[in-house]
């Protein structure tokens, strides 16, 4: 009996520290699979009071509502920076734009106002940071300006180090590109802007030293009329996709080194004999580069693409309904296994799956109330222990 024991006892001693290393892993995988989502809205006109907040679990795809995470005017689109310690918000309001930082607890979800700086521009509606984390750069809409913004130690945003306003010929539309509307940026190394008005993504160098722009050699041209909105590039930037709000179509280009942008392929996000209204409004590529999914408004829906990983072109697979009026946002989350799009106009935000093998997708179920919603981003979460 007294060898049993002491043999079992030798057993538990041995597995001991496997047992802790198993249950280390399980909890850490648990805690990556918690995610805190922010949405940002319109405020104005609206039942909206600013950011809401959301725990999104990767694991199971369910979401949970947590309420209001700071009070702000029209924040229609939200970032948190690659520490998660900070979020930025624009508030659209014409004239009176300005940009809004805050701090995050990734506990509560909560976001505490740090400050507030002038947008320099009218109606800010995008935002992204460049490669160092250490600018935040901001794409003014009515105004045609781009602008940046150094991030300081405590997350607050230092004085403008730039701002620019896009140049060019304005597009055949005469109610839409009467002027330069930049609607995107992004600095995968040049800055990039996507401007609606002048059928272009304008380049420009960057400085990460001192936070300057000044006009690139090469700009990606698209047809008359297009309206570029925002880009997809893969993870190698083999191939960039640019989402044409105007034509509701993907523009397909190849990098050409020192010689700019070769269109590869033009493609509609609709269905062959659609005629009524539509605004294509959001591009995103899958985490595992096989599909690429962009939102139609008018349509209400989410076109897939299949991107054939050799020539970089698409071919449509299938248009899901949205589920709701205006998908003017999606956003699939870090794992790749759901997708969750955001309905303007019937005020909701609908889970759906995304199948691994075909990147089609279909509803979880699971539908949430949010005023005016038109934008999501996700920030991991800190579990409490």
């Amino acid at each position: 009996m007294k060898i049993t024991r002491r043999f079992v006892a030798f057993l538990i001693a041995l597995a001991a520290p496997l047992l802790f290393s198993s249950a280390q892993t399980s909890e850490k995988a648990a805690a990556q699979s918690q995610y805190l989502a922010y949405v940002g809205t319109y405020t104005a006109k609206t039942t909206s009071k600013g950011i809401y907040a959301f725990r999104f679990d990767t694991g199971t795809g369910k979401l949970t509502a947590l309420g209001v995470a700071a009070e702000t005017p029209d924040p229609s689109w939200v970032v948190v920076d690659p520490s998660g310690k900070y979020a930025y918000a624009v508030n659209e309001t014409g004239q009176a734009s300005t940009v809004s930082a805050f701090t995050v607890d990734r506990k509560s979800a909560k976001l505490t106002l740090l400050d507030q700086m002038p947008a320099l521009g009218e109606d800010p509606c995008y935002l992204s940071f460049d490669k160092t984390g250490k600018y935040l750069l901001v794409a003014n809409y009515s105004s045609g300006t781009v602008a940046v913004f150094p991030i300081l130690a405590d997350g607050r945003l230092g004085e403008h180090t730039a701002l620019v306003k896009d140049q060019g010929a304005s597009g055949p539309n005469k109610e839409r590109q009467e002027a330069p509307h930049a609607h995107w940026i992004a600095a995968p190394g040049f800055v990039y802007v996507a401007d609606l008005g002048l059928d272009r993504v304008l380049e420009y160098r960057f400085d990460a030293g001192t936070g300057t722009l000044a006009p690139g050699p090469r700009s990606l041209v698209l047809s008359p009329g297009t309206g570029p909105r925002h880009v997809a590039f893969d993870r190698h930037h083999s191939y960039w996709y640019v989402l044409g709000e105007l034509q509701s179509t993907v523009t397909v280009f190849a990098p050409k080194a020192h010689r700019g942008f070769a269109q590869v392929q033009q493609i509609s996000t609709l269905p062959q004999g659609f005629a009524g209204r539509n605004d294509a409004a959001e591009i995103a590529i899958h985490p595992n580069g096989k599909f690429l999914y962009t939102s139609n408004r008018g349509h209400d829906s989410i076109a897939i693409f299949a991107i054939d990983p050799g020539k970089g072109t698409l071919t449509l697979v299938a248009l899901v309904p949205t589920g709701g009026k205006e998908p003017r946002h999606f956003a699939i989350d870090p794992s790749g296994k759901y997708l969750l799009a955001e309905n303007q106009y019937s005020n909701n935000i609908v889970v759906f799956e995304i199948a691994p093998a075909s990147g089609l997708i279909r509803q979880t179920g699971q539908t949430f109330d949010v005023p005016s919603p038109v934008d999501l981003t996700f920030v991991p979460a800190l579990v409490a222990r």
